[in-house]
């Protein structure tokens, strides 16, 4: 019984998430538009920060708490989730068509921002001027998708920008945060509880919950024929997640990681090099890839827990 509260209020935090991030995104989506920027630039940056949101509260939060596995596991379990099982699910309903821009562009950066990743926490440790990097590529990329200024191919789903978008992207974030507050000590409490290690907490319950946004979206977007904010915000979450997230807690506190980050850093890096591989395949991701997805995302969840 003594678990039961932890674990309503992980359920309600994760409704908040949703909800919270939602807002962010369809308001975002809105203001978007009148930049007239394509669907891929906005599935990128503005729907991948939305969706990505959930993630940096947890992260961050943690990151001040001193839970710095509990920081990186997030953002590496929901890497991985985004990657495998949702990309990989979403590929199972419908074949998600790629370009030569997204594979080379957009993928060359993921793989790059992993194997950064890679090396600075191979001491077991991402300090100060690692996390000024990561944050420092992560807005190079964006300000260089801006001045691309590539053109809107279609329109994006949600309707017109209103003047209520604005409150509203601010009433999302604070959601989000306060949602990602009361999440993290949820999943440490029930940690301790069990005698489970918060990495473990990390990269599964919490991963799981705070990529709820980027399934949501990506399902939604491809059911409507947006391929490109669909994979965008997939590419976007994660590569916002490895150099943003982690880049600014790292900032706000060097975080000392056990091995296992390491090691599982190792898996994300391997696994999105394989994602990207899968991208290029027929410009398209296909079911029977999908498929390869959600094995390869189940063979690495056994590999944590046992």
């Amino acid at each position: 019984m003594e678990f039961l509260p932890h674990i309503l209020i992980i359920a309600l935090t994760v409704v908040g998430l949703w909800k919270g991030a939602e807002w962010v995104v369809v308001s975002a989506a809105h203001i978007s538009r009148r930049l007239g920027l394509s669907e891929m630039v906005i599935g990128l940056t503005i729907v991948a920060i939305g969706t990505s949101a959930p993630e940096f509260a947890v992260s961050v939060t943690a990151a001040i708490k001193g839970q710095a596995d509990l920081a990186v596991a997030n953002v590496v379990g929901s890497n991985i989730f985004n990657l495998g099982f949702i990309l990989g699910g979403v590929a199972i309903f419908s074949s998600c068509v790629t370009n030569r821009r997204t594979v080379y562009r957009d993928g060359s950066m993921l793989i790059g921002a992993g194997i950064l990743l890679l090396l600075f926490i191979s001491d077991d440790v991402l300090n100060l001027w690692e996390g000024v990097v990561l944050a420092g590529v992560l807005l190079s990329y964006i300000i260089f998708l801006f001045i691309q200024k590539e053109p809107l191919e279609e329109d994006i789903p949600e309707g017109d920008f209103q003047w209520w978008d604005v409150p509203k992207i601010i009433a999302g974030i604070a959601t989000i945060v306060v949602s990602g507050h009361f999440l993290v000590e949820a999943a440490s409490s029930i940690a301790r509880l069990a005698g489970v290690s918060e990495w473990l907490i990390g990269v599964t319950i919490v991963a799981i919950g705070t990529s709820m946004p980027e399934f949501a979206t990506s399902f939604i977007a491809l059911i409507k024929g947006h391929h490109g904010i669909s994979i965008g915000n997939l590419v976007g979450s994660d590569l916002f997640n490895i150099l943003g997230v982690l880049g600014i807690a790292a900032i706000i506190r060097p975080l000392h990681v056990t091995d296992d980050a390491w090691f599982n850093v190792i898996l994300l890096a391997l696994f999105m090099l394989v994602v990207v591989v899968t991208m290029r395949t027929g410009w398209k991701v296909s079911r029977l890839e999908g498929v390869i997805l959600l094995l390869l995302t189940t063979l690495r969840w056994i590999i944590n827990i046992s």
